[in-house]
C-alpha cells in the first residue's frame, strides 16, 4: 500500500474513533473547556435500494464526530409508502467505539432504545399505538455492534472497525488477520443478538451505473445471510456497494 493509501485509511479511522483527534487537543485547553467542539463531518450522502433492479428505498445518512464521540444519524424512506412508513436511526459511540446510545423510531409511532446499564446493554421497547413500554437486557459489553435493520450506514461503520482492529499495511497490501474477524451484534428491531463475521476479499473491479471501479472488497456473513460490501481505499473507505444475493438487493451509494 503506498504512503498516500496509508495516510487514507488513518484518516478515517482516526475520524471515527478518535484515536488521535485534532478537536480533542484543542479540547484540552482550558479556554475552551466551557465549550463543545464544533461538529466535524465524517461522512454524508445517501443509498439507494434496489430490488431486482427497481428502487424500493432510499437510506439519507450522516456520520460527525464531536469531542471525540461519533454520531451516526440515519433515515429510511419506502419509495412507494408515505412519510409515516419512514423510519430514523441516532447511534452515538465513543472514541473507543463503545456504544453510548442507539434510538430508532418509526413516523407512525413505536421507538427502540438500546443503551449501556451496569455491565450490559438494556433494550427498551415502546410499541406502537399502545405506548406500552417493555424492557430487554442483552449480557454483552458496550463494544458490541448495533446492525439494525436496513440501515446500511451501521455496516460501514463495522467495516471501518474490522479495518482499524484486523488490519494494517504491509508489502504494498492491506493484509488482515487470517480467517473472518467475528463480532457481536444486536439487531434493535428485532430485539435480538447476533454473530457476524467480516474478512477481507481483495481489491475488485465492479460495474456501477455502467462505470467501472476498482473497491476494495468485505464479506459479511452470519448464520443465515452473506452480503459481499464494497468499499473505497482512495476516498476514506466509504461504503459504496452492499449485494445482497439471496434477496436479490442491491445497495448503492447514490
Amino acid at each position: 500500500m503506498k504512503f498516500a493509501a496509508r495516510m487514507r485509511l488513518a484518516a478515517a479511522l482516526i475520524l471515527v474513533f478518535a484515536v488521535a483527534s485534532v478537536p480533542l487537543a484543542k479540547a484540552a485547553d482550558k479556554k475552551d473547556k466551557a465549550k463543545p467542539a464544533p461538529l466535524q463531518a465524517v461522512d454524508s450522502g445517501s443509498f439507494g435500494v434496489f430490488i431486482k433492479g427497481q428502487r424500493v428505498a432510499t437510506e439519507t445518512f450522516k456520520i460527525e464526530q464531536q469531542n471525540g464521540a461519533s454520531i451516526i444519524k440515519s433515515q429510511l424512506k419506502a419509495t412507494s409508502a408515505s412519510d409515516s412508513a419512514s423510519q430514523k436511526s441516532e447511534m452515538e459511540l465513543t472514541a473507543n467505539g463503545e456504544l453510548l446510545r442507539y434510538e430508532w423510531s418509526q413516523a407512525s409511532g413505536g421507538s427502540v432504545s438500546v443503551a449501556p446499564s451496569n455491565d450490559f446493554l438494556m433494550e427498551r421497547m415502546t410499541a406502537s399505538g399502545t405506548g406500552k413500554s417493555a424492557e430487554q437486557p442483552f449480557l454483552m459489553p458496550s463494544t458490541t455492534a448495533i446492525l439494525d435493520n436496513n440501515f446500511f450506514v451501521h455496516r460501514e461503520v463495522l467495516a471501518w472497525r474490522y479495518l482499524a482492529a484486523d488490519c494494517s499495511p504491509e508489502g504494498g497490501n492491506l493484509k488482515c488477520q487470517q480467517g473472518p474477524a467475528p463480532f457481536g451484534a444486536i439487531v434493535p428491531q428485532d430485539h435480538i443478538s447476533i454473530s457476524v463475521r467480516m474478512e477481507l476479499v481483495g481489491k475488485e473491479k465492479i460495474v456501477i451505473r455502467g462505470a467501472e471501479h476498482e473497491l476494495l472488497r468485505l464479506n459479511l456473513t452470519g448464520e443465515d445471510f452473506q452480503w459481499a460490501l464494497w468499499v473505497d481505499d482512495h476516498d476514506q473507505f466509504k461504503l459504496i456497494r452492499v449485494a445482497i444475493p439471496a434477496d436479490n438487493t442491491e445497495v448503492v451509494r447514490d
